[in-house]
């Protein structure tokens, strides 16, 4: 009987203690491996950072490794489309009074995207990362989704929501079983220098991890044009904002207004230059519209429907009821009000561990 050929799976790597470990963990299992690093950022007009994601001291780590296991590694130029959908997304969308997360977007088109476009050209069956995740596939109608890991605390599913079916259907997640501190533990066994590495809590392509810095840098002129509009309590100006860009729902500090109480953003007038304040029980709210939707687990949610929604990267999640609208919008009504709803973010929705899917949230409607 002929042995079934060899898979191979497109690694990728950050030079992180993550990827690392999964690269060792699917060479256990047989699998041939190609490594690779994507270089994703790295413009005159940003600063360099001398460590982190897409540094050369990443990518000899990255390179080190492969070599030790036994497999070609590669660096991969991906700066055009990055900066062309990543980083003009994240502008555009501060821009609009939004709080973009933009790791989501660099998840569907980078990792998921362009990634997956040389994996396919390689003749890789699979691409494989370090992110801390399960895959599932439904027993009723087939589709692939993500799962919450088994290390909760480092669960990375929520970043996961837009990856399509058919990039699904090419994955691999070879840490979604275990507990970070084993991860670190086989990673010391195998005597990797990444076993120590910290993780990354930094957006990658943002300098000092002060976005409006990135703002400032790409476009100098815009701080004149928003600087010194209003800020509005309770339909009475109290006080003038720095611009509107350096806000975010339901921030507290750095106001600059006298109350004698405090005040929280809860409203944010891009159009007007208006930033709008309110008193903590202002900033609850439990129903919004999210929009750019995609579903995973189930291909339409027929009826309203039973979720915990996360509508952050850290919210622990909420019971609510998910209804879809239309091809692009979802309605998410929560059991109570939530504190700090925002424009821009990722609502996510799970069936237990399981990703139904999710959007981005548009409009609050109650």
């Amino acid at each position: 009987m002929a042995e079934k050929p060899q898979k191979t799976v497109l690694v990728a790597m950050s030079g992180g203690v993550d990827s690392s470990v999964a690269a060792w963990l699917l060479k256990q299992e047989g699998y041939n491996l190609i490594g690779v690093t994507m270089k994703t950022w790295g413009f005159d007009d940003i600063p360099e950072k001398d460590s982190g994601c897409c540094s050369l001291e990443t990518i000899y780590s990255a390179r080190n490794v492969a070599n030790q296991l036994g497999f070609p590694h590669y660096t991969m130029d991906f700066t055009g489309r990055f900066n062309d959908v990543v980083i003009s997304n994240f502008i555009e969308e501060y821009l609009k009074g939004h709080t973009p997360n933009p790791c989501v977007l660099c998840n569907k088109e980078i990792k998921w995207g362009a990634l997956l476009e040389k994996a396919v050209e390689l003749g890789a069956d699979y691409i494989a990362t370090g992110h801390y995740a399960q895959l599932g596939r439904s027993d009723v109608n087939s589709r692939y989704f993500v799962s919450r890991s088994a290390d909760l605390s480092k669960d990375q599913s929520y970043a996961l929501w837009q990856v399509s079916q058919y990039a699904l259907g090419k994955t691999l997640f070879p840490l979604g079983g275990y507990q970070k501190t084993r991860i670190r533990e086989i990673a010391k066994e195998l005597g990797m220098k990444s076993a120590d590495i910290p993780d990354s809590q930094e957006i990658c392509f943002v300098p000092n991890d002060d976005y409006r810095q990135l703002i400032q840098i790409r476009m100098p002129e815009l701080k004149h044009a928003i600087e010194g509009g209003d800020i509005i309590y309770q339909n009475k100006k109290i006080g003038q904002h720095k611009g509107y860009i350096n806000y975010t729902i339901g921030q507290r500090r750095g106001l600059e207004v006298a109350l004698g109480k405090p005040v929280y953003v809860s409203k944010i007038d891009a159009d007007n230059n208006v930033i709008y304040v309110d008193d903590e029980t202002g900033i609850y709210n439990k129903e919004f519209v999210c929009g750019e939707i995609n579903l995973q687990k189930y291909g339409k949610i027929e009826s309203p429907t039973s979720a915990i929604v996360k509508i952050r990267y850290k919210d622990k999640g909420s019971p609510a009821i998910i209804q879809q609208l239309n091809d692009k919008e979802i309605k998410v009504i929560f059991e109570e009000p939530k504190k700090a709803i925002t424009p821009g973010q990722s609502a996510v929705f799970y069936d237990g561990d399981d990703l139904i899917g999710g959007g981005i949230i548009q409009k609050i409607t109650n």
